[in-house]
């Protein structure tokens, strides 16, 4: 049994592509929830060695090892729906049981629901293959696939008797104070070096745990290049990775006691995100409504008349205004 009690304010939710919680008209349409500070999830080691207790578990060592049964490298080439060798735990932290590190505690609950991004209702398997198809660079799971099975077998286990659209504390990630500046990749680019090359690597390349072609995945994750996330994942994003450095890095930082000043996060983003990654096709397609397009999404269109740069780099209160002029002049 894990009991959890909350040490700090929720914050509201965000879409990662990395991540299974977000923002999203129908949750903003409806009253707040009271948020939920306790919660019961089964051990996962000791469940039945039954269909669904080994389920679980492959999910779990899915979402742990992606690289090692999925990955580009696996021996079987059918299987190779990762584009790249990282692991959904690289993002969802404790393999999605960390607070504030993109936990997975209630996202089950949360779907099916409506997503700004496509413009309809996705399921929680439409909401997977996003981050296949983004955080990590891939192509979509069968959605009777058993690895799709199996990744869904563990979210609900981790969501274990908690209500329909449960507000979670710890979900997501929290809000910290924007900068009324851009952030500024060039002073990121020496907090970069003197706080994460040392895990991550000078250029940003990671630590592999053997060789290119062994598919053993990374200690330490790339942050870009080839074998990183790619352009449309929500880590790309400065708000997203901004308060995910913040209140995780360096490796086993807590959001309970940060270790790099908010100025210093922003920077360190707007470093890591300027760097070049793999390209996503079609994003154009994404947010049908452009007004609900989030403010630090780097790549347009737009319809709030904003550069690409502002989007990607801030400062975002003048992007969040106008769209918040535009959407009331529809209203009328």
């Amino acid at each position: 049994m894990m009991v959890d009690r909350v040490l700090g304010r929720l914050a509201a939710g965000l879409v990662l592509f990395v991540g299974l919680a977000g923002a999203e008209r129908a949750q903003a349409q409806s009253a707040p929830a009271a948020p939920v500070t306790v919660w019961s999830v089964p051990d996962i080691d000791h469940l039945p060695d039954d269909e669904n207790g080994r389920l679980v578990r492959y999910g779990r060592s899915l979402v742990a090892a992606t690289y090692a049964h999925v990955g580009p490298e696996v021996a079987d080439a059918s299987r190779r729906y990762a584009g790249n060798n990282l692991a959904c735990r690289n993002c969802h932290l404790d393999e999605g049981r960390k607070k504030f590190g993109l936990l997975l505690v209630g996202a089950f609950v949360d779907y099916p629901r409506y997503s700004t991004r496509r413009g309809e209702d996705v399921s929680i398997e439409d909401r997977v293959n996003s981050c296949m198809t983004r955080s990590m660079n891939g192509r979509p799971l069968p959605a009777d696939g058993r690895e799709m099975q199996a990744l869904v077998a563990y979210i609900r286990v981790l969501s274990n008797g908690l209500p329909k659209d449960a507000a979670v504390a710890g979900q997501g990630l929290r809000a910290m104070a924007e900068l009324d500046r851009p952030a500024d990749p060039t002073r990121g680019a020496g907090i970069y070096r003197d706080n994460c090359a040392r895990c991550h690597g000078i250029g940003g390349e990671g630590v592999r745990r053997g060789v290119r072609g062994d598919a053993l995945g990374y200690a330490t994750p790339p942050l870009w290049g080839e074998d990183s996330f790619n352009d449309g994942a929500g880590m790309n994003r400065l708000i997203t990775i901004a308060n995910f450095v913040h209140d995780n890095m360096p490796n086993g930082t807590s959001w309970v006691m940060p270790r790099l000043p908010p100025e210093d996060a922003w920077d360190v983003a707007a470093f890591v995100v300027s760097q070049p990654r793999p390209r996503k096709g079609d994003l154009a397609a994404d947010f049908p409504d452009k007004l609900d397009k989030p403010v630090d999404a780097p790549y347009g269109p737009y319809a709030d008349g904003f550069s690409e740069s502002q989007h990607r780099y801030g400062p975002f209160g003048p992007i969040r205004a106008e769209v918040a002029r535009l959407k009331a002049g529809q209203s009328r």
